[in-house]
């Protein structure tokens, strides 16, 4: 009778398992594969980071075509000799001067105004191309967690089918006197929180999906890329002390030096006062005469020397220079730090989704076979199956961990453009 039941048990539990597995198959299994790639494109036309560089660029290039243009001329009228007393109580003394003045600019401030909105415009391609690259970055991340949530989400329904199985196997002990009725109470529990865990996981599978779509601007349907998780180094290699020169934010901290560089000799040009020159014609009422008349000024620096304007630019110089060599030192600890992180996560997930995992499997297998032959006890089957089911989470976790860090050391590294810089 009894192996007429563990026949009965085996037959159910493939029963189980297959239809386990076909429902597991069949979650976003629709269309074709949605991958990181596309989703890195999609969101770099969606993501209003994007306009904002794309704006930042817009309005460089129109700062630099306004930094080249001239001051405009002025048209000048001046009416004299009117209003007053005697002769010159009417409009009969008149003298009206018609002229123009046209301001000429001194000290090479049009060079220098022309320079520092080129160090702004190539900051502000400096400025998208980080945005780029921190949108890489958050997808990235983003599409990692959403995989590893489904594989969460395939574990979970695995471990619920697991947990059906060690319910019917209890039962049928219990039914068959082999065994006392709490191993079928402890198996139904174990039944239900594998049910909870499935309502969990698939929640947040869910709420995954939907922060991918935000980012790159659309519903997901479509089966995500499932091996984006397995790439992982044949073995760890590279020194462990990366160079940050030449990196996105090390660019960044050298334009914003350039642009104050920029500054200094733009402050400096302020300090040569500017000439303002031009003729005119002036016409006599009394004789009906016209003669010419050329004006020249130019400003006292009396009050106003510059001096103040070209102290403030050098202590802009000073700190920028100081910025750079501190984010210098910045992103070569934080290089050094992800490197690391992502080589001892590598670690990690070779281990746990490689040896560790295998390990486990056959423990819970054999614990499975042992139990329904009543070789083991039902508290080293459920011990068995926990080690498993934490195994295959942290086998999850390592892979997103490491895929995770590879991206944060991509984005510490990814390097500059090198064109208009």
């Amino acid at each position: 009778m009894h192996r007429i039941l563990a026949a009965i048990l085996v037959a159910t539990s493939c029963i189980a398992m297959a239809q386990a597995q076909q429902d597991i198959s069949t979650i976003h299994t629709t269309g074709p594969t949605f991958t990181l790639d596309q989703a890195i494109t999609a969101a770099a036309g969606s993501m209003p980071g994007a306009d904002v560089a794309q704006a930042g660029i817009a309005i460089a290039q129109a700062a630099r075509t306004t930094a080249g243009l001239r001051p405009n001329p002025e048209l000048q009228t001046q009416v004299e000799n009117i209003a007053g007393s005697g002769p010159y109580g009417g409009f009969s003394q008149a003298e009206t001067t018609i002229g123009l003045n046209i301001p000429i600019e001194m000290g090479g401030k049009r060079a220098a105004r022309i320079a520092v909105a080129d160090a702004q415009a190539s900051r502000a391609l400096l400025t998208a191309a980080i945005t780029q690259a921190d949108i890489r970055l958050q997808v990235t991340q983003l599409y990692v967690d959403a995989v590893a949530a489904e594989r969460r989400l395939a574990t979970a329904h695995d471990q619920r089918r697991i947990a059906q199985e060690a319910f019917a196997a209890a039962r049928v002990r219990v039914q068959a006197g082999r065994a006392s009725p709490i191993e079928e109470q402890r198996a139904d529990v174990a039944r239900l929180n594998a049910e909870a865990g499935v309502q969990r996981a698939q929640r947040l599978a869910e709420a995954t999906r939907t922060n991918l779509g935000r980012r790159v601007g659309r519903s997901i349907v479509d089966p995500l890329d499932a091996a984006a998780l397995d790439h992982l180094p044949t073995a760890i290699s590279g020194p462990t002390f990366i160079d940050g020169n030449g990196t996105l934010a090390l660019a960044a901290a050298s334009a914003d030096v350039a642009i104050a560089d920029a500054g200094v000799r733009l402050a400096r040009s302020q300090r040569v006062p500017d000439i303002t020159a031009g003729p005119a014609v002036r016409r006599l009422e009394a004789t009906n005469d016209h003669a010419a008349v050329f004006s020249l000024s130019i400003p006292i620096p009396l009050f106003n020397a510059g001096n103040a304007a070209v102290a403030q630019a050098n202590a802009e110089r000073t700190r920028a220079e100081a910025q750079r060599r501190m984010t210098a030192q910045d992103v070569e600890q934080a290089i050094t730090d992800a490197k690391a992180e992502a080589d001892n996560a590598a670690t990690m997930a070779r281990t746990a989704s490689g040896p560790a995992l295998a390990a486990a499997q056959e423990a819970a297998r054999i614990a499975r076979i042992g139990y329904r032959e009543g070789k083991f006890g039902q508290l080293d089957l459920l011990d068995a199956e926990r080690t498993l089911a934490d195994t295959r989470i942290a086998a999850i976790d390592a892979l997103a961990a490491y895929q995770n860090a590879r991206a944060q050391l991509e984005r510490l590294t990814a390097p500059a453009p090198q064109q208009g810089y």
